[in-house]
């Protein structure tokens, strides 16, 4: 059984069209006039106990609103969730219970008492033994590398201070399945990196399942193995990290070394050029044509090393995102054509 089931997902929202100024809010008033925003459309998928997914998009994909209603913190207007076998929305104890929702601009700190107040209270709302308590804290901070934070106003603590004792709070009550929203937002690359780690360990720990959102790329090579790519309220992907690369990425890069300088007009034939300062090279080639291509380079120039990586996975999520667009575009022009 999966931990997390998503069929036919959709959230609809309906918003006031006014126009801007006086007269647009005396005519709103008089007419008022709506318009549907669909956030979300018909999405679908299965998370397994202990995987840990990436949930992509860009700004206004519809991740939020996802985790929203998967939590219970919004009703759908469409569709079935089932985590742990309950439905969110109603909120039963037992369900909260066992899930957790971290968001990377929200905190639940007292912002005048010290991290270490704000885990007691935890602690008691989850009716966790004050000696077990202690002994989650303990081993947390030390996973995250806390000691004297914990005892210091959360208002004095770092960014990347204050997201690790928001972990440690989120993960208390030793929940089965965590939603995170940007969890290293505006942390700095060693911040990041102990999340992450700490992340890892607590999956390894408690088989717990994780469904991700981040703008940054290294969460997501570092956690996961698969992905769920949204954009516009619909899934655009769901399979593996790899996948998407070897779907969205027919080009390969290639990386020359050259013993004598070589001119763009020699090296035009094998590929398309990204940079040459005549010694050092790099050329883009299709997957497909990609062994018989290094085999002319390796014959035919007078190269002393050669790599082949694939794009930034960046770029390739970037990539997948335009073809989103572009088959939108698709959609309207049929429609207008019949």
């Amino acid at each position: 059984m999966p931990a997390i089931s998503v069929q036919s997902l959709s959230k609809t929202y309906h918003v006031a069209d006014k126009q801007p100024g006086l007269v647009g809010t005396a005519r709103h008033f008089l007419n008022r006039k709506h318009r549907r925003i669909e956030a979300v459309k018909e999405v679908s998928f299965d998370i397994a106990p202990g995987e840990i997914v990436g949930f992509l998009g860009p700004n206004g994909a519809g991740k939020t609103t996802t985790l929203k209603m998967l939590t219970g913190l919004i009703h759908p207007s469409a569709g079935t969730v089932d985590v742990l076998g309950h439905e969110p929305f109603k909120r039963r104890a037992d369900y909260l219970r066992q899930i957790t929702l971290v968001m990377g601009n929200k905190q639940q700190m007292i912002w005048d008492l010290p991290p270490m107040d704000s885990l007691q209270v935890n602690a008691a709302v989850y009716s966790i033994p004050e000696k077990e308590a202690q002994q989650r804290i303990d081993g947390f901070a030390e996973l995250l590398g806390l000691k004297e934070e914990l005892t210091q106003p959360v208002r004095k603590l770092s960014l990347g201070q204050r997201m690790k004792c928001e972990l440690v709070a989120a993960l208390l009550h030793h929940p089965k399945v965590l939603f995170l929203d940007e969890p290293t937002l505006g942390l700095d690359v060693n911040a990041q990196t102990a999340v992450r780690k700490f992340l890892k360990e607590y999956n390894d720990q408690h088989q717990a399942s994780i469904l991700l959102t981040s703008h940054y790329m290294a969460d997501i090579t570092a956690l996961c193995r698969r992905v769920v790519v949204i954009h516009k309220g619909t899934i655009l992907y769901d399979g593996s990290l790899d996948g998407v690369i070897e779907r969205f990425a027919p080009l390969r890069e290639v990386k020359l070394d050259l013993a004598e300088p070589v001119d763009d007009a020699a090296l035009r034939p094998y590929g398309e050029i990204e940079s040459n300062d005549g010694r050092t090279a790099r050329l883009l080639v299709q997957r497909e044509q990609l062994t018989q291509t290094v085999g002319r380079l390796l014959g035919e120039q007078q190269v002393e090393d050669l790599t082949v990586t694939d794009p930034p996975i960046e770029d390739v999520i970037a990539r997948l995102f335009e073809s989103g667009e572009e088959d939108e575009e698709e959609e309207v022009a049929t429609d207008e054509h019949g």
